[in-house]
């Protein structure tokens, strides 16, 4: 199946918020897709914050014509996966380390 973005929005500094034609919403850190030349601009977020969508080939694109196939995007996990994966332990967690 070809996947579209039909709904994105810029909420960070490299995220997006992305709702996809399956009907799958995610919220992503493209930082790490951020490599080579034409995502340079991208990693100043005054500049990835002119992310539009582009209904024809269902996708983000940015002024500099960069862009991200769909289905990357798709495979990114969750901005709250990654944000949680790198959280510091709770106390409960830390219970009997003194």
């Amino acid at each position: 199946m070809v996947l579209h973005i039909i709904e994105a929005t810029v909420c960070g500094p490299h995220s997006l918020e992305l709702t996809f034609d399956d009907g799958t919403y995610k919220r992503v850190n493209v930082l790490p897709l951020l490599e080579g030349p034409i995502f340079e601009p991208l990693r100043e977020p005054y500049y990835f914050a002119r992310m539009v969508l582009d209904p024809i080939a269902g996708t983000v694109v940015w002024p500099n014509e960069a862009d991200f196939a769909p289905e990357a995007l798709y495979e990114l996990a969750p901005e709250e996966e990654s944000l949680a994966s790198e959280k510091e332990p709770v106390a409960s967690e830390m219970a009997g380390t003194v």
